[in-house]
């Protein structure tokens, strides 16, 4: 997939959401909430752990604020047909398809009428703490919708050192195929929604997924889905660790998509210059206040926040010192022109040649 196509595809989205306002006069939501968990009530890996009460408080915050849940596979149909999404909606996703989703998660899930994505690693189903394929089966007759995770959760996006891109292009698409082909076995699917492990992702790994037909992919980078996103790089914001609070949950339940038109560089893979540039085309006519633009790096408010004086909503970012991590996210925040309300957007940066 090229980037340019999907993103002709989003804006034909875009523009059919724009010509409806124009002709009824309604404001249509287009956005969607998608939160990403790996364990529940699992104290021995607080990294990835929520616990069990705070899952059922999230939930229950979810039934208060009347928010609608739906699956990913629902948002990603309705975005590609440019059709709006709920006023208040919530997507539910879940990696690697530990044990403790049976035990903790479903039956919440269950109870609340809730729908939910688990992206399943295949090599691991039946393994020790991994879920086994007869309980997915019966995880998939209950209405959870089942995602493709690889096979091996190996780290995807770039060749290893020493590794030709071609046979690094191969080695992946055998390791999709497998999985498909365990999907196919085992419970009678090939499933169209793709999870990349430890959520690193590339332009090439994009392509090969399109190629292979995958209609969408989720990454761990934290923002909202709005039709200005990548169909193949869907964000999600991570509910694990010191972010698998009550507060954090309703805290990003609260945040609204950064308008971001356009990004450049597109690639994730860090090349080159460190720290890197990252320019951003962000709509100056929405609600966002850009004035009040602010750059996060790890957590800590940045500086380095350019604007072009000629072109209205052309922003440069750059963190003030090299990125030393394997993974790094510039994220962006703006508060809400009308109050209330912040607008959220993040770009993964990844130096593969760092250990995990």
């Amino acid at each position: 997939m090229s980037w340019s196509l999907s993103r002709g595809r989003l804006s034909a989205a875009c523009v059919m959401l724009c010509l409806v306002f124009f002709l009824t006069g309604e404001v249509l939501a287009a956005q969607a909430n998608v939160f990403v968990y790996h364990r529940f009530g699992d104290d021995r890996y607080p990294s990835t752990n929520v616990s069990v009460e705070v899952f059922r408080r999230q939930l229950e915050l979810l039934r208060q604020g009347d928010y609608q849940v739906l699956s990913l596979g629902q948002v990603v149909k309705r975005l590609k047909a440019g059709e709006p999404l709920p006023e208040r909606c919530a997507v539910l996703t879940i990696d690697d398809g530990y044990e403790s989703f049976a035990s903790g998660a479903l039956p919440l899930l269950m109870q609340f009428g809730y729908p939910a994505t688990l992206f399943v690693s295949t090599d691991s189903v039946g393994s020790p703490g991994y879920l086994g394929w007869e309980e997915l089966r019966r995880i998939s007759a209950a209405g959870v919708e089942i995602g493709n995770h690889s096979a091996a959760h190996e780290h995807m996006a770039a060749p290893r050192a020493g590794e030709d891109p071609t046979a690094w292009r191969e080695r992946m698409r055998a390791d999709l195929a497998r999985a498909q082909a365990a999907f196919r076995e085992h419970l009678g699917m090939d499933p169209r929604l793709f999870a990349y492990p430890y959520g690193e992702y590339s332009l090439p790994l994009m392509e090969l997924l399109e190629e292979l037909g995958f209609e969408a992919a989720a990454t761990q980078h934290s923002g909202v889905v709005s039709p200005h996103s990548h169909l193949l790089a869907l964000p999600r914001f991570p509910m694990g660790g010191s972010y698998a609070t009550f507060e954090g949950f309703r805290d990003k339940l609260r945040m609204r998509a950064l308008p971001v038109l356009k990004t450049e560089p597109k690639e994730t893979v860090l090349r080159g210059e460190n720290p890197p540039w990252l320019t951003l085309t962000i709509d100056p006519h929405g609600d966002a206040d850009l004035s009040r633009l602010s750059l996060f790096v790890r957590g800590r408010a940045e500086s380095g926040i350019v604007f072009d004086p000629e072109r209205p909503g052309v922003v440069r970012v750059r963190a003030a010192s090299p990125l030393s991590a394997r993974r790094t996210n510039y994220t962006l925040t703006a508060p809400a022109k009308s109050g209330g309300g912040w607008y959220w957007y993040s770009h993964l940066w990844i130096r593969p040649e760092m250990p995990e």
